[in-house]
């Protein structure tokens, strides 16, 4: 995910872009960025059009690949979703081995095609193209830094940072790129790519996901281990906090730009909300880790109850396993409509209330008369919450109990997430009384950060513990990296 720089946008509180979030029908959060990666490979750019595909629901905004035959760029880039940005001719126009592709949330700004990603530059020893899936939160500095010293930039995007940092650096690729990526701060999944190399890169505490594949002799990289299943390739491994891969000519080499090794803490969020159910992250497998999250929020916070419901698509597995554990029948109370598309009008305000109707209906002969227990995987403003318990009242359900598979979200993220200004997170200011009165609900509990903790860990808690970046809900739990270069762990990470 690439972040456009507008400082009165980017930093309007304690948090990088706090305050950028995009209020839209439903107040979930939006992240990330996809990237997919080939080296070695005579069909990159469809492979890389399969994979992007598969990280389709990372980004919705853009779709962009750049691919090299060895010697020249082939790229195109274009706004909307990836079927809509590539067809079979423009696909075939595309010719090389190597290719990096992005898929994009914007989260500040406008979303516009310069910002889209891959950025192609023309550069003293060639072409440079880079894809990213983060946040650069020192960004607006350096920039700054940048532009006093002559740098012209061509977009608002925090990606072009890295760009001029190895540009005007005097080293190889390589070195210029360990140099550049000691100088910022962030959470990031980095390709770089040239005319016969590729670089991939993690940033030192591994916050953004990245996998590493194989199909037959190439090496394949994407951000979720779902778009290897789609072209058939192999999982190989994740790629290691602080890590800088080098593919060449030559092979694979494997070396770090980050020498002193900080223990993983992947964004909490992949595992609640963001990544596809059928990836794996760190070894565990998301929907048997959101199943887990469901059986753990019934062992610490059971209510009787007639069925036991999800709200689509995100908490299904967390429903199952709430209703595995207490034995209540789960059932599709709710169902969303996934053709309503990425440009849902509202035509005014007053009909906010009834909009949330277009994409989610209750299956009121599921509902009618019946006690449910309603899982979300997390409240962010409060307001669809409210819309959705009003639709399952409206539906004839006698009692919503609200069972939320995530901690309360309290902080804006240190590292980027779209996320509200602080005070427009319902958590930051209320209790959980007050807001399970706001959202209508008869009972309302959150799932514990320890609980959470140990959902995802299944049986290897002691390989988890403290390797995941929870800030966002408790101050207990903080997992950030100052400006300064000290880290403050508050959660044993």
């Amino acid at each position: 995910m690439s972040h456009e720089i507008a400082p009165h946008t980017l930093w309007t509180g304690d948090y990088y872009n706090e305050g950028a979030g995009k209020e839209g029908l439903f107040d979930k959060l939006k992240e990330e960025c996809g990237v997919f990666g080939v080296y070695g490979h005579p069909d990159a750019a469809s492979l890389s059009y399969y994979g992007l595909h598969a990280l389709q629901h990372r980004g919705e905004e853009s779709a962009g690949l750049c691919v090299s035959d060895g010697e020249e760029f082939h790229f195109h880039r274009g706004m909307g979703l990836v079927k809509e940005v590539f067809d079979k001719d423009l696909l075939s126009s595309l010719t090389g081995s190597i290719s990096i592709g992005h898929v994009r949330y914007s989260t500040s700004g406008d979303s516009k095609l310069a910002n889209a990603q891959p950025l192609v530059f023309k550069y003293r020893a060639g072409d440079l193209a880079v894809a990213t899936n983060g946040n650069i939160v020192n960004a607006p500095q350096i920039r700054r830094e940048l532009e006093e010293s002559g740098s012209i930039f061509q977009t608002t995007s925090d990606t072009e940072v890295i760009a001029h940092l190895i540009a005007r650096s005097s080293k190889d690729l390589v070195g210029a790129a360990k140099d550049a990526f000691n100088r910022i701060v962030g959470g990031y999944a980095f390709l770089i790519m040239t005319n016969d190399k590729l670089l991939v890169a993690s940033d030192p505490h591994g916050l953004r996901p990245l996998s590493m594949g194989k199909l037959g002799d190439a090496y394949i990289f994407a951000s979720e281990t779902c778009a290897f299943e789609t072209i058939g390739a192999e999982i190989v491994r994740d790629i290691e906090p602080g890590e800088l891969l080098v593919l060449d000519r030559e092979g694979l080499h494997e070396g770090r730009f980050d020498e002193k090794k900080h223990r993983k803490a992947l964004c909490a969020m992949e595992y609640i909300y963001f990544a596809r159910p059928d990836s794996d992250m760190n070894g565990s497998n998301q929907h048997a880790a959101r199943k887990r999250m469901g059986s753990q929020m019934a062992i610490e916070s059971f209510v009787d109850a007639d069925i036991v419901t999800g709200v689509p698509d995100s908490s299904i597995s967390a429903a199952i396993g709430y209703a595995e554990q207490t034995g209540i029948p789960y059932e599709l109370g709710l169902i969303k409509n996934k053709y309503t598309g990425r440009t849902f009008i509202q035509p005014s305000q007053e009909l906010r209330e009834q909009g949330v109707k277009m994409k989610l209906s209750a299956v009121r002969r599921v509902v009618e008369g019946r006690r449910v227990v309603m899982i979300d995987d997390s409240i962010v403003r409060g307001t669809t919450s409210r819309r959705i318990v009003n639709l399952l009242r409206e539906a004839g359900a006698v009692e919503v109990h609200v069972r939320i598979t995530s901690p309360p979200f309290k902080n804006p993220c240190f590292y980027g997430i779209d996320t509200p200004d602080r005070r427009e997170l319902i958590a930051s200011s209320r209790s959980i009384e007050e807001i399970c009165r706001e959202i209508n609900a008869d009972s309302l509990a959150f799932l514990s950060p320890e609980g959470l903790i140990t959902a995802i860990a299944g049986n290897n808690e002691a390989d988890y513990k403290g390797g995941l970046c929870m800030a966002c809900f408790d101050n207990d739990y903080p997992t950030r990296l100052d400006f300064d270069g000290e880290e403050k762990f508050g959660c044993g990470c």
